[in-house]
């Protein structure tokens, strides 16, 4: 235990660390609203959508600022309303022409008038300007004519002062008179008609302020409210269009932004990433048995996936259609791939929660992230074949999309487009999950030396260049090897180790005998001589102990896993070579004084899992019964208590977090299966066959 406090209190140390960092980031990735939660910003009407802004569920709303704009457009499309037509104008515009006429009259009938004087009156008349031409005209004339255009006079101004005259139309009226002129009367008559009306037409009709604001009201009372409708999905702001008031009405009522960062918004966040950073350390902590969590490397590897994963989970936030398309569930499933189903649970819980939390879609995008997750790490089991990333895919589908049905479908108004792209993104999320997994635990494995079921079963293989190697030079090895591996794998299975990793480790941990054979007594040949004997003890427990030297540097020219080299190493821990310490000492004349142990002390270290400590048990147990020989299940069981009870009295299994309940059922496991290898077998008595059956065991000859 002495030399393990000061790594447990990096370990310790590093663990915190992570823990607040991650912390630090989850915290961020939930406030920030710049690029993070860019459905929360603040838009401004004015500024152009960087993005395609989409309802993120079914809305109906009463809309206040689409009523008003329609309000004000009605109010504008009502002209200016003027009085009705005053006929006392009209009357009084006839009796000025009927006064200018019968003045024109007398200037005519006036004798005593000279054709001068004559013309100098006319045009000296206040109410018309006539031309001189016109004068002319109008003192040629017969009576009869005069007479007859003093009528057509009379009628056209009445005609004309009966509709309404606004001020500003005045000269357009006085245009018009030509063509109310009756067509009976000749071109001249036609104008001098013209030029008398138009001098009296004025405007009869003016703008009235209290009867347009009556008009213009009323326009407006006659709008009904107009209620707007969002479909989920639908376009409501097309990326580089100009954000209207409507559009920013619609985002408050869709709840896709706000007025900026509330600090019930920032106390929330905290909370939700301190319930986070509790959740997991306190697992880990009560079960207390999990080997990842004691190895920083992977911690760091961990957090990583942790952190890309919500990150990228908060960037697709602003969209409809993206948050369920994201393969979240890939960051579970790669958790399991590299370190186990419980470590990938415990991770996926908090990473779904934090990824949906805040979201205008959080009470079904939620359970949609974390239901899925989780079946689809149930589904991917011990990751040994590619079939299961596979059926993990389509479990994360499916599952997804029976989640939506209880959480969404119920709730929205259901759109069968809609349905339709929902199925469409939700099994590409399940495949591209399987897939992301399946080539990141691949890149992973290979760049920092993480230990995946893919490896560990391609490098399990028989034509495995390595355990060929082993099988040419060390066959005696190689089958020890095979023992031991399937005397460690059921135990593994029986208290819940990785039973794979235990097997695969089994097998390679003796690999350094093959660069020194003869020297380990299963490769001896009966009747050769023993190396060991022409040397001394101290030379031959080196030469012993170097098959851990030589099979790290093996494993590391081969590549192997960096987790095997903990089997290769710890497989003796810091045990001693017995034989050798024993010859030493009576050589010695048992005087401890002179014989130096630590030459005979394997390197170490001791086992620091579950796994490297069922290798120990088995390596030792299973020399044993190779020695001794066992004959019942009692001396089975007493040989494996008595090789437990070993190496437990020189401290073996003191980091290994194995229980009583462990060793009860490694022992009963070891019995179980030597009991198979080493069972009595019938002994065939020599038995001679009589003469007369002799034709049976001779060959058949063909007739």
């Amino acid at each position: 235990m002495r030399a393990r406090s000061p790594v447990s209190t990096r370990i310790r140390i590093a663990q915190f660390s992570l823990i607040f960092a991650v912390s630090l980031v989850s915290f961020a990735s939930l406030t920030l609203p710049i690029g993070l939660r860019p459905t929360t910003q603040s838009l401004e009407v004015g500024t152009v959508a960087q993005i395609t802004l989409q309802a993120p569920r079914d809305l109906e709303y009463v809309s206040d600022v689409r009523t008003e704009e329609a309000r004000q457009a009605a109010e504008s499309a009502v002209s200016l309303v003027y009085t009705s037509p005053d006929p006392t104008i009209a009357r009084q515009q006839i009796e000025r022409l009927n006064t200018a006429m019968q003045y024109i009259t007398s200037v005519r009938t006036d004798l005593a008038l000279t054709g001068e004087q004559r013309k100098s009156d006319l045009v000296a008349l206040s109410d018309v300007r006539l031309q001189l031409q016109t004068i002319d005209y109008l003192l040629a004339i017969s009576d009869s004519r005069w007479e007859a255009v003093q009528a057509e006079c009379l009628r056209v101004l009445e005609q004309v002062m009966r509709r309404a005259i606004y001020e500003d139309k005045v000269e357009s009226t006085q245009a018009g008179i030509s063509s109310m002129v009756s067509l009976t009367l000749s071109e001249q008559q036609s104008g001098l008609v013209t030029e008398l009306v138009s001098a009296f037409i004025v405007p009869n009709s003016f703008y009235s302020e209290e009867l347009t604001s009556v008009a213009r009201q009323a326009a407006r009372d006659a709008v009904k409210p107009i209620v707007q409708t969002y479909k989920t999905g639908e376009t409501i702001v097309p990326a580089g269009e100009i954000i209207t008031p409507a559009d920013v009405e619609a985002f408050q009522q869709l709840g896709m932004i706000r007025p900026g960062q509330r600090w019930e918004d920032v106390i929330g966040a905290a909370a939700m990433v301190l319930l986070s950073a509790l959740f997991v350390p306190l697992y880990f902590f009560r079960r207390n048995r999990s080997v990842v969590v004691n190895d920083p490397r992977s911690l760091l590897v961990i957090a990583l996936i942790f952190i890309i994963f919500l990150l990228g989970a908060r960037l697709f936030t602003n969209r409809t259609l993206a948050p369920y398309g994201y393969p979240l569930q890939a960051a579970g499933l790669l958790i399991t791939a590299l370190f186990g189903l419980e470590t990938g649970v415990v991770i996926s819980i908090p990473l779904c929660l934090l990824a949906a939390y805040g979201l205008p879609n959080t009470l079904d995008l939620a359970p949609y992230y974390l239901l899925s997750s989780l079946i689809g790490l149930l589904v991917l089991g011990p990751v040994r074949r590619f079939w299961g990333f596979v059926r993990a895919g389509i479990a994360i589908s499916l599952s997804g999309m029976a989640v939506l049905l209880a959480f969404r479908l119920p709730f929205f108004t259901p759109d069968w487009l809609g349905v339709i792209q929902f199925v469409g993104v939700i099994s590409f999320a399940g495949f591209a999950a399987a897939s992301i997994t399946l080539l990141l635990q691949f890149l992973l494995a290979q760049s920092l030396g993480l230990t995946t079921a893919f490896q560990l079963l391609d490098i399990s293989r028989p034509d495995y260049p390595l355990l060929q190697f082993l099988l040419r030079n060390a066959p005696g090895t190689y089958q020890h090897s095979l023992q031991v591996a399937n005397l460690a794998e059921q135990a593994a299975e029986k208290i819940g180790a990785d039973p794979l990793l235990t097997r695969v480790g089994a097998q390679f941990h003796d690999i350094g005998k093959a660069l020194n054979p003869t020297f380990f007594i299963e490769n001896q040949i009966p009747g050769n001589v023993n190396k060991h004997h022409d040397i001394t003890p101290e030379e031959s427990a080196a030469t012993i102990i170097r098959h851990v030297t030589d099979g790290i540097q093996l494993a590391k020219k081969h590549r192997l896993p960096r987790r095997l080299h903990d089997f290769i190493l710890e497989h003796h821990g810091t045990l001693i070579t017995r034989y050798q310490y024993t010859q030493a000492m009576d050589a010695a004349g048992g005087d401890m004084t002179k014989v130096d142990i630590e030459k005979f002390r394997y390197p170490g270290p001791r086992p620091n899992s579950r796994e490297t400590a069922l290798l120990m048990l088995a390596d030792a147990t299973e020399a044993r019964a190779r020695a001794e020989r066992p004959t019942s299940d009692e001396d089975l069981r007493a040989l494996v208590r008595n090789v437990i009870e070993t190496v437990q009295k020189f401290g073996q299994l003191d980091d290994t977090l194995l229980t009583l309940r462990d060793l009860t059922l490694i022992t009963e496991s070891f019995a179980t299966t030597l009991r198979g290898t080493y069972h009595p077998r019938i002994q065939y008595p020599n038995a001679t066959v009589p003469d007369q059956d002799s034709t049976i065991l001779a060959p058949r000859k063909d007739k």
